[in-house]
């Protein structure tokens, strides 16, 4: 699973200022080309549900979501608040110009306000997505709020049960509501992600059984706003973990793609070892095959083993070979390749992977306005001692949401 994550309470966006990253768009000479290695060989009835038309990129055949450039849709992880839209155009000119076609973000679990979409947390994701007709937005959304207070499995539990039984429902269909009205409706929700681990509050192994009808509710109640087009995705991360995975997977009818986050880890295991292991990479795409769902990686990044070229070339030469929806990065220490120092010669495999293979011309070394940091804190990525490892300040919830926390490892 990956590194956890704490929680943090929702504050408003901060404003946008005249504030440059013309440092972080310092993209230098393209690299020399670096080919991928090849990849190795009792509840009560859900409100009725209306089925999302299929979005015509979205297929099980691999190699069919590939874009005009040969490539599957990527992105990365950059930032959870607006800085992390803001960032793409950095990370799209350190690329020559290849443009990242996804954006993910994450709604914070504090409370159930945050889990509906706090107003002013969705424009900026929304503004990007509507902007042009081939980006996705990819959105995290937890299933309880208090969702990384390490609550134990006999609450869990009991929340599941009252997920189950429908007491969460008007929590998501406001959050439904809320992406309709901001005209992205066809955003792909990743609920509940790493539900076979033990970080969060929406974990699977407590109760399987009342997991899997809280999804199917909580899918039934957003499909049944007017005018959704959302894509569910169910993604556990890569392994057995606490529980196997398969023994969550709430069925066909409410699952649209089968992800996972598939970080470097643990320590001393190969990539070769990640395809084979049980509930590893293969059974991912042949478990999605033989339920006719196309595949993504929301989550995927170096991490205990350092800085892992082997593994940052297997898993680009997987993901070509298996075609996903999508796939995006996790781009802070210790699994980043652009903000993350600590990684060079992955950061080089990356780079020469998909350098220049844009449409467009490689943008400009021009200024960007970013969100203004608040007084005494940063707007953009933490200082790093040892230049590799921020240390965020724990009141700033858009660094420290899902994004640049201390090292686990020191």
């Amino acid at each position: 699973m990956a590194p956890q994550r704490r929680r943090a309470r929702y504050r408003p966006a901060l404003t946008a200022a005249g504030i440059t990253v013309a440092a972080v768009l310092a993209a230098g000479p393209a690299p020399s080309p670096v080919p991928p290695a090849p990849a190795p060989r009792a509840p009560t009835a859900a409100p009725t549900a209306t089925s999302a038309p299929a979005a015509p990129r979205v297929s099980a055949s691999p190699g069919a979501a590939k874009g005009a450039a040969g490539i599957t849709p990527f992105g990365a992880f950059l930032d959870s608040g607006p800085l992390g839209v803001t960032l793409m155009a950095g990370l799209r000119h350190w690329l020559g110009g290849t443009e990242p076609k996804v954006a993910h973000t994450y709604l914070p679990g504090g409370r159930w306000a945050d889990v509906e979409g706090p107003p002013g947390f969705l424009d900026p994701w929304a503004r990007w997505r509507r902007a042009q007709a081939d980006r996705t937005l990819v959105l995290n959304v937890p299933m309880q709020e208090r969702n990384e207070e390490n609550l134990s499995d006999d609450e869990v539990r009991e929340l599941l049960r009252r997920g189950a039984a429908g007491e969460f429902d008007r929590h998501f269909r406001t959050l439904a509501e809320r992406l309709v009205e901001s005209g992205v409706p066809d955003t792909v929700l990743v609920l509940g992600w790493e539900m076979n681990g033990i970080t969060y509050t929406h974990r699977c192994g407590p109760d399987p059984a009342s997991w899997k009808t809280y999804w199917k509710r909580i899918v039934a109640t957003m499909r049944s706003v007017p005018g959704q087009r959302f894509r569910f995705d169910f993604t556990p991360s890569r392994g057995r973990d606490a529980v196997p995975w398969t023994e969550c997977y709430p069925g066909d009818d409410t699952v649209d793609i089968i992800g996972m986050d598939a970080y470097d880890q643990p320590a001393g295991l190969s990539f070769a070892e990640q395809v084979r292991e049980p509930y590893g990479l293969r059974q991912h795409v042949d478990f999605a095959k033989a339920h006719g769902k196309p595949v993504s990686y929301p989550e995927w990044g170096l991490f205990r083993n350092g800085d892992d070229t082997d593994y940052m070339r297997g898993m680009l030469a997987w993901i070509r070979e298996h075609g996903p929806v999508y796939n995006t990065l996790t781009d802070y220490c210790p699994h980043g390749v652009w903000q993350c120092a600590r990684n060079p010669r992955s950061s080089q495999v990356y780079r020469s992977f998909l350098y220049g293979r844009g449409e467009q011309q490689p943008a400009p070394a021009a200024t960007v306005s970013a969100p203004a940091p608040e007084p005494g804190k940063s707007g953009g990525p933490a200082p790093e001692p040892g230049g590799d490892c921020p240390v965020p300040d724990p009141d700033d919830w858009s660094a420290y949401r899902l994004g640049r926390k201390s090292c686990p490892d020191r």
